[in-house]
């Protein structure tokens, strides 16, 4: 026996997204957040099956759409990875827009997602950029300081996007697409050691994201970042939820305006371009990026293979 699952994949930045477009399980009724810990708790193979190896990789980002709960939005998504399910994906729910148009599902215009940590608009325009309004961002903590293992007092602030991140402005390593190996394991190790220490988020929340922020390679924009993702995995977009987080941190110190336009560049050369709007509890980021489609494809699983639930990732 064997199912098929229909998917179109494509990147944003150099990120990729894989949209299922069939063939995905029955999350049934209910808010996003209800439908991830339905997902999460009765259908995780699927997502393993989906993003991990043998058909899937490390960096893949998967999204499943269900019907909204409210009738201002056009779809519900749920975004999840090597190892677990996102709050918020910007650079994946680009990817699903661009992708959702390519098959005239998505018009030009301004459209609502509900995520499972709130509505983000998003608004398709006629030259392919998509601009996502995302979730209200905002620092919970600055100059947080962390003991870690053969590096030192790392400081750092904690800050929402849409997910939890510890951004590192002073760290001293250099970041370049040709020292990935190097700054992954020095974001696992913080990562390790926030754990370690019991630094969280609000509501005890994990903060599983790793930034680190440096100089800007050109003058076409204004910082360079490198994102460690919570499967041990690197951003190779400049991260729209790290975006929105740095921005709320820039804002809190006052070195942001509202209006004023940043431009983050990835790791591998890719850029969001950001600004924000003063909100209740922070800052309503607006990231601009695009995407293209790479690929459609029929997955195919036979009940006797024994991958055939992917090749899960441990990250202890």
């Amino acid at each position: 026996m064997e199912q098929a699952i229909r998917v179109i994949d494509s990147h944003t930045g150099g990120e990729p997204t894989r949209l299922v477009l069939d063939g995905g399980p029955d999350l049934g009724l209910g808010t996003a957040a209800e439908r991830l810990a339905r997902f999460r708790d009765y259908h995780d193979d699927f997502r393993s099956t989906l993003v991990n190896e043998p058909r899937g990789c490390d960096a893949m980002v998967g999204a499943v759409l269900c019907e909204p709960s409210s009738a201002e939005c056009v779809a519900q998504v749920i975004f999840f990875n090597n190892v677990g399910y996102l709050g918020m994906c910007v650079h994946g729910i680009i990817g699903v827009a661009v992708t959702l148009a390519s098959i005239d599902r998505l018009r030009p215009g301004l459209h609502r997602f509900e995520t499972p940590v709130g509505v983000v608009g998003v608004e398709l325009r006629s030259d392919g950029h998509v601009a996502v309004e995302n979730v209200v961002s905002y620092r919970a903590a600055s100059g947080v300081e962390v003991p870690v293992a053969e590096i030192g007092l790392v400081r750092g602030d904690i800050a929402w996007g849409g997910n939890w991140f510890f951004l590192v402005e002073e760290h001293g390593q250099r970041l370049e697409a040709d020292n990935v190996a190097v700054l992954t394991d020095y974001c696992w190790a913080i990562r390790k050691a926030l754990k370690s220490a019991g630094v969280v988020g609000d509501d005890g929340a994990e903060v599983d994201h790793i930034e680190l922020f440096g100089p800007p390679p050109t003058e076409a924009t204004d910082s360079r970042n490198f994102v460690l993702c919570p499967g041990r995995e690197y951003d190779r977009s400049p991260c729209g939820t790290g975006t929105s987080a740095k921005m709320a941190c820039l804002w809190s110190d006052g070195k942001l305006l509202p209006g004023q336009t940043w431009r983050q560049g990835s790791i591998v050369g890719s850029c969001f371009v950001g600004s924000i709007k003063e909100a209740e509890g922070g800052v309503l980021p607006t990231i601009i990026g695009t995407a293209w489609i790479t690929g459609e494809s029929k997955l195919i699983v036979c009940e006797d293979d024994p991958f055939g639930t992917g090749i899960r990732v441990a990250t202890t």
